[in-house]
């Protein structure tokens, strides 16, 4: 599984990075970026829940 972050969408409400922070990061201004592109298995779930929650849908897997 891969994940990505719209930088366009984002609007830093960081839930992703609280529910998963091995998977996103933030920049300077709170915004998410992807520091594990390619999903660990053991980490699928958490960052399924970080998509679930992300109030912009800025987030996608494939």
């Amino acid at each position: 599984m891969k994940v990505a972050v719209d930088a366009e969408i984002c609007q830093g409400h960081a839930r992703c990075w609280q529910i998963c922070p091995d998977v996103f990061v933030l920049d300077d201004e709170g915004h998410s970026n992807v520091a594990t592109p390619e999903v660990p298995v053991k980490l699928e779930a958490k960052v399924r829940e970080a998509v679930n929650n992300c109030p912009e849908r800025a987030i996608t897997l494939t």
